[in-house]
């Protein structure tokens, strides 16, 4: 079975519980029992012991809740959790890889935090990162296209630091290939979409493979690693060989070819009940 370790790196519990959650729950409004996750995890090499400490550690941090049945212990995911699947969820299959579409605008970011207010710095920093920003240079972040800065830090409490600008940059010295080099990892990017595709090549034949529930859950999983670590960058700036295309077809193929025998497996392995709804 393809597994992140023939990469030389392992999945962490959390991301795979929430790419679980993600493809078996979302708009559904169900919770999976405590069982049915330690026994899908153990299978992609999770042991029970860290699947319960990451379910007790989930809830603890507001992304899932809890439903007790008679003895059985059932988890689903809450509103904050499900907002964050459906961005990756959007990422996935509308958003896409590859950046054909970009108008020459950039959105930039100013800040400047005292010293000691290391974690409203940190998570400033994160939303950042999440939504395509790079670092242009010390306390101006710089991102492709037009962001709505005001929904990526609602709730930081940090728009009295915020300085954030849209516009055009002028040629010379601030071109967008320049931008593209300075601001973000563009080599390391490249190097995640050849990674997977080396990966995956080995399924690329397979029509209906076993342990098909395991195999879309590493997959969907490692994918979504690749999307969240690439900034959506202009692909007319990006060199000719950028791998994201044939890194997103292989993606594509693979989540058809396992999407219906892993299906079947889900409905047979999960114990699943209705919960009220925070898939809305």
């Amino acid at each position: 079975m393809t597994s992140f370790d023939q990469a030389g790196s392992a999945p962490r519990p959390q991301s795979l519980m929430l790419t679980f959650f993600g493809v078996h729950t979302l708009g559904r409004d169900v919770a999976l029992s405590g069982g049915s996750l330690i026994e899908v995890l153990g299978q992609a090499g999770i042991t029970e012991d860290a699947v319960r400490s990451t379910l007790t550690r989930m809830v603890k941090r507001g992304l899932l809740e809890r439903h007790r049945r008679g003895r059985k212990t059932y988890f689903g995911p809450t509103e904050r959790a499900t907002r964050v699947l459906r961005d990756g969820h959007d990422r996935i299959w509308h958003t896409g890889a590859v950046n054909r579409d970009w108008d020459g605008t950039w959105t930039l970011v100013g800040f400047s935090l005292p010293e000691a207010w290391r974690r409203e710095r940190h998570d400033l920093r994160s939303r950042l990162v999440w939504n395509g920003f790079g670092p242009l240079q010390s306390g101006l972040w710089v991102a492709a296209g037009a962001v709505d800065v005001p929904e990526v830090v609602a709730g930081l409490g940090l728009d009295a630091h915020l300085r954030v600008f849209q516009g055009a940059a002028a040629a010379g010295p601030t071109d967008a290939r320049t931008v593209l080099r300075t601001a973000f990892a563009v080599e390391s990017i490249a190097k995640g979409y050849e990674t997977f595709l080396a990966r995956w090549s080995a399924d690329e034949e397979e029509t209906d493979p076993a342990n098909a529930l395991v195999r879309q859950l590493l997959l969907h999983t490692d994918w979504l690693e690749q999307v969240r670590q690439d900034p959506h960058l202009p692909a007319e700036h990006l060199p000719e060989d950028w791998p994201a295309a044939d890194a997103e077809e292989r993606f594509h193929a693979l989540a058809r070819r396992f999407e219906e025998p892993a299906r079947r497996e889900a409905a047979s392995a999960l114990d699943v009940i209705p919960v009220a709804g925070s898939s809305a």
